[in-house]
């Protein structure tokens, strides 16, 4: 295992140098309740590990446009809930890219999936950063619409759509960062890295911004 790496209580690899920020951060203007005391830093976590074994409100799948399943974490979460996932979004149809559906989760550890259509980097060009921003965005949003607390995001589209990873994670940051200034309901939102490569890159963007807030 590299050095300064470790297994949390969970078995899930996390760095031993994360930035604390407990002392660091002040909460946003016209956020309150508990989960603001703690600031936004300490309700984002990020993991590197298999998605399916994760246990939250809902993990997010990175899904093809059928929702049907596929290769890579949307195989994953396919095979590991069982084929009553498949049913349910087979009554669902299509999801478009950037937007988001909700699902029950089945066998995995987790309530719910929810279901996102990340872009094509080199197809959807130009709009590529946005439409990774609205997928991050819209599971979000439709978390907190079904009262969910926990979410945990795989790193969308930087598998087999080729999304830069470099690029991704800032974009994946920043917009959970952003929406977690505005809106207090979600409790922590985990990002799990199944490459270590993507998860050293989270890693150090999500310190530098935290040091950047500081």
């Amino acid at each position: 295992m590299p050095a300064n790496y470790g297994l949390d209580k969970t078995g899930f690899l996390q760095h031993n140098n994360l930035v604390s920020h407990s002392s660091k951060g002040s909460s946003p203007k016209g956020m309150n309740g508990d989960a603001m005391k703690e600031g936004v830093a300490e309700r984002i976590q990020i993991r590197m590990g298999e998605i399916t074994q994760i246990e939250a409100d809902a993990i997010v799948n990175a899904a093809k446009p059928t929702l049907l399943g596929g290769e890579g974490v949307d195989g994953m979460i396919h095979w590991a809930a069982g084929e009553s996932l498949l049913e349910e979004c087979r009554g669902i149809g299509r999801c478009p890219t950037g937007e988001a559906r909700i699902t029950r989760g089945y066998n995995l550890p987790c309530r719910h999936v929810i279901h996102t259509v990340g872009p094509v980097y080199k197809l959807d060009g130009a709009d590529a950063p946005n439409l990774l921003s609205s997928c991050y965005r819209n599971s979000l949003r439709l978390a907190v619409e079904h009262g969910l607390a926990t979410v945990a995001f795989p790193a969308i589209s930087c598998g087999a759509y080729g999304y830069p990873a470099e690029k991704a994670c800032r974009i994946a940051i920043d917009t959970v960062w952003d929406f977690l200034e505005s809106d207090e309901r979600l409790q922590k939102v985990i990002f799990v890295l199944y490459r270590f490569e993507h998860y050293e890159l989270y890693i150090d963007y999500f310190n530098a911004r935290c040091n950047a807030q500081s």
